[in-house]
């Protein structure tokens, strides 16, 4: 491969260096592209929040407040609506067909105008769902920032792949996870300050305007990336953008060359990918993690803790604000655990952090399941100790901690990894697809599951999570420091998958 140098990974593989920098171009490039994190965790932040507020559950699910009034209830199922669950999960129905569409638009019309796109399309959603009159308008405005949602996390990722040097890609992608949380935390807090004011839930919808303007503005400004550029042929305008991202210094004719080479390389294995990894037996690894990644992302279950945690917090025992105040607290630990991951993740390796973090979920959840089945019961009316209410929460942030240094960042990094280039576009494909529609299947399904297996709910998370810490120990193998180019030797080496995937060169042959 051509390039100005080479950088040698930790089982001595070596990979192009083009002496790029970190110039305040790339920078400010990846900064904005990776502020598109912010509108997904906004949402993840505000519905869940704003779902127990009692303004807006009078006005649109007043059932929900009769239960809660009722002089004997069921503390398990107070939030048992589906209309309820369907204002959160309605979103992530049309985040999945945007996603199905979105590979293909990206392609055509370039990273930049799908950012574009995405953060109209969210603040489109955020003045309907905040100036909402009826249940229909608050569906509609979900969809909308669904759609939104699909085609910023189609774009932003692939910005930050494609722009940052490769010396420093793993810090700079995992920025998108960083602003994620930061999305989530703000969320948390609006919810909190609204919460006093009786159209306060309006405001905590409509401010999802603010981070869609954010992205659009900063898009706005933008050069798309130069694989983008070059796929769309405008091979020069590509090179002109290395010059500004990499700087004076960097060899940008070897880069551009080996851009223009992928690319070739893509269009030419493009079509048939999802037919080849469906039905090859060298791909037979990579179609397993592309359904196993994010089904055990979601069944960690801290999805629906990050939607439902003021809503699990009010089973509990805590009022409204406190419950409100507890999820500032939850998101605060997840952005600190994320920030952890970034200064470890490269140096201990992805298994390493894998299993810690799997043990410490799977330890918080049955601490919580016991907690509650002790406190509350089987029934659900038997009032919870506060300090056994404090407990949940403590064990709720564990939890999340424990996602947020292991499969939070982890589950976008490794299968970005993992694919080699000709089924490539085709396995993230899956991989998102399957993590937007299960998480809608999360959503939609959590409070009544919480009515009905009670303080079960959270042994059942528990084993999931176990099972897959298992799976991750038996069956991923370690892709630290490995080049992209070379990442069929992990898969040579493993002690399982080796019966399915030959060497490099004969795969090479098989492959022509």
């Amino acid at each position: 491969m051509a390039g100005g140098g080479a950088v040698v990974a930790n089982d001595g593989l070596q990979a192009a260096d083009y002496g790029g920098r970190l110039t305040l171009s790339v920078l400010t490039t990846c900064l904005v592209a990776a502020s598109g994190g912010l509108i997904f965790g906004y949402d993840i932040g505000i519905s869940g929040g704003v779902s127990q507020m009692e303004p807006f559950l009078e006005r649109f699910f007043p059932h929900v407040l009769a239960r809660m009034a009722a002089a004997k209830r069921n503390d398990y199922c107070l939030y048992d609506s589906q209309a309820l669950t369907a204002f959160t999960s309605s979103l992530y129905v049309a985040g999945l067909v945007s996603t199905l569409v979105a590979s293909r638009v990206t392609k055509a019309v370039g990273r930049q105008r799908i950012m574009l796109m995405g953060g109209a399309l969210f603040f489109a959603g955020g003045a309907i769902t905040g100036a909402a009159v009826n249940i229909a308008m608050l569906i509609i405005g979900r969809m909308l920032l669904g759609f939104g949602v699909g085609f910023t996390n189609q774009a932003a990722p692939l910005f930050l792949a494609e722009m940052a040097p490769s010396k420093w890609r793993g810090s700079l992608t995992a920025g998108f996870q960083f602003f994620l949380g930061v999305g989530v935390l703000t969320a948390n807090l609006v919810n909190y300050a609204t919460a006093r004011i009786s159209w306060g839930w309006r405001l905590s919808l409509g401010l999802a305007g603010a981070p869609a303007v954010i992205i659009f503005l900063g898009a706005l400004f933008l050069t798309d990336t130069p694989s983008s550029l070059v796929m769309r042929g405008r091979t020069d305008d590509a090179r002109a953008a290395l010059v500004r991202v990499r700087g004076a210094n960097a060899d940008v004719d070897a880069e551009l060359k080996d851009i223009v080479q992928s690319v070739e390389v893509a269009r030419e294995s493009e079509d048939g990918a999802f037919r080849r990894m469906a039905t090859r037996r060298e791909y037979r690894p990579h179609l397993v993690l592309a359904v196993a990644v994010p089904m055990f992302f979601q069944l960690t279950g801290v999805i629906v803790l990050s939607f439902f945690s003021p809503l699990v917090f009010r089973t509990v025992g805590f009022g409204s604000n406190a419950a409100l105040m507890g999820a500032v607290i939850l998101g605060a630990t997840n952005l600190v655990a994320l920030m952890l991951s970034a200064l470890v993740i490269d140096r201990y390796g992805r298994k390493v952090l894998f299993m810690v973090g799997g043990v410490q979920m799977i330890i918080a959840q049955v601490a919580i399941a016991w907690i509650m089945g002790a406190q509350i019961g089987k029934g659900g009316e038997a009032p919870m100790a506060r300090t056994y209410g404090v407990a949940v929460v403590v064990l709720t942030c564990v939890h999340t901690a424990g996602f947020g240094w292991s499969w939070g960042p982890l589950g976008w990094v490794v299968p970005g990894e993992i694919f080699p280039v000709d089924i490539r576009s085709a396995g993230q494909a899956m991989n998102v697809s399957i993590g937007l529609g299960l998480t809608f299947v999360q959503t939609q399904s959590f409070l009544p599951m919480l009515c009905a297996f009670k303080y079960g709910t959270f042994a059942y998370y528990a084993a999931w999570v176990a099972v897959m810490t298992v799976f991750i120990a038996l069956f991923l193998p370690e892709t630290k420091g490995i080049p992209l180019e070379s990442m069929t030797t992990v898969w040579v080496k493993h002690w399982y998958w080796k019966r399915f995937v030959e060497p490099q060169g004969k795969s090479a042959e098989a492959l022509a």
